[in-house]
């Protein structure tokens, strides 16, 4: 018989699973269950239950529901933390940010991905404020919507190993960017 005070298995995968989620926020249901090598209806049992508590809110975009603790991210990080998670977004916008100005066909070209996937992408990260569409006579270019410094943090916080691959190419292009501000 267990202790007054000493937890239940249930409520150990419960903060287990919570833990994940702060440490890897907008992650969602298929990364849970492998990365904590639990069951998938465990998962889904644990995630409507912290829900439920209120100590987690999940958003629905496109076939995922990516979940985050309660009060830790203003709406605009969320979205730009889903893009994050999104490996494909994810280097489109390295690229965008990068090249500077890229249009779509050279984004195309670079990924090596079809003009409907890239534009199916493009979509996305405009309708989440990620990016701006600049129009240069009959093409359609792109930049990062706002300020990098947000951008930089929540990479260097939430995908490290993705920040320790691209910091020096981040902080040469982010010198870059500003120096030609200046010269505006």
């Amino acid at each position: 018989m267990a202790h007054e005070g000493s937890k239940q298995p249930e409520d150990n995968t419960t903060d287990q699973i919570l833990r994940f989620i702060q440490e890897n926020p907008s992650c969602h249901l298929r990364k849970i269950k492998k990365e904590l090598d639990l069951a998938m209806g465990t998962v889904q049992y644990h995630l409507d239950k912290l829900e439920k508590a209120g100590r987690i809110t999940s958003q629905k975009q496109g076939l995922h529901k990516y979940y985050f603790v309660i009060g830790a991210f203003e709406e605009n990080e969320k979205q730009l933390l889903e893009v994050l998670s999104n490996e494909t977004a994810r280097e489109i916008l390295m690229f965008i940010i990068e090249q500077n100005y890229p249009s779509q066909s050279e984004i195309s070209k670079h990924m090596g991905i079809s003009s409907p996937s890239v534009s199916w992408q493009i979509k996305r990260l405009q309708d989440y404020r990620v990016i701006d569409e600049i129009k240069e006579g009959k093409f359609k270019r792109y930049k990062l919507h706002g300020d990098s410094k947000q951008f930089v943090a929540l990479l260097k916080n939430y995908y490290p190993s993705i920040w320790n691959r691209w910091s020096n190419r981040l902080a040469e292009m982010f010198l870059s960017l500003s120096q030609g501000e200046e010269q505006l």
